[in-house]
């Protein structure tokens, strides 16, 4: 898809893989409504970009922002769904809060939104963007939660693709473990996984994605070509997931 001249909503803008993105996307003739939970100071004097602060794990916040996209654009060609976060813990008891919240943010709020494109968008082209992330294909101990968000979204994204007709494209990113603020809210002292890439390494191959019309991307070639080897040799893959577990554990006992 062209970028020049697109009206897009960017949710989760506020750090990450989503402030990089907003930045990577000003190189362009768009405009964008930029949303995130966090205030974000340094996009208020750009002219290019609406701040808009909202809690997306909430219905009537969803609804509000697309009422205020629209209001402000016009249109909405591009949704950008970055928003979400992630635990990195060891399930020892049953909680249904915990549960509730992280499904609301990762998969509830994205999929609302990209049934709002397809009924705002019946008769125009359209592109939904969703980040997921690899542990869809290669889940690793201590993100139990989180993997189970992304499956879901993932999920959604292969059939609702067959589902929505000529006009709208989904584009979805599989991202290795990313050098954010989600280490940060997944927990403040758990183990780093390997390889680890930069925010504007994803920012990059998305909009790559964008412009080229793919229907996925992975950000990183030494997961693409691990995907390879560990197909065709499967202990490594089981040695890694052991050495994971082993990980998860030691964090355990020391929290």
């Amino acid at each position: 898809m062209n970028l020049k001249g697109k009206r897009i909503i960017l949710t989760g803008t506020a750090s990450g893989i989503g402030k990089s993105l907003l930045k990577h996307l000003l190189e362009y003739d768009v405009r964008v409504v930029a949303a995130d939970k966090a205030e974000q100071p340094w996009v208020y004097s750009h002219p290019k970009v609406i701040p808009y602060q909202c809690d997306l794990s909430k219905k009537k916040n969803v609804d509000q922002l697309f009422e205020f996209a629209v209001n402000k654009l016009g249109v909405v060609d591009i949704l950008i769904g970055n928003a979400g976060f992630g635990y990195y813990e060891k399930i020892t008891a049953e909680d249904w809060e915990r549960m509730e919240k992280i499904f609301r943010t990762n998969v509830f709020a994205s999929i609302y939104a990209a049934e709002k494109m397809f009924t705002l968008n019946k008769d125009r082209k359209y592109m939904i963007v969703f980040t997921a992330s690899t542990m869809v294909e290669f889940p690793i101990p201590g993100y139990a939660l989180y993997t189970a968000t992304k499956c879901a979204l993932d999920g959604f994204v292969k059939t609702f693709r067959h589902e929505m007709g000529d006009n709208g494209q989904l584009l979805m990113i599989y991202p290795i473990s990313t050098k954010t603020q989600f280490f940060k809210t997944a927990g403040n002292t758990r183990p780093i996984e390997w390889p680890v890439q930069t925010p504007d390494q994803v920012a990059a191959a998305i909009i790559k994605g964008i412009r080229k019309d793919k229907s996925c991307v992975y950000p990183s070639k030494v997961y693409s070509w691990g995907r390879i080897v560990t197909a065709m040799i499967p202990l490594i893959s089981k040695l890694y997931m052991k050495r994971e577990t082993v990980k998860l554990q030691k964090w355990h006992q020391s929290s």
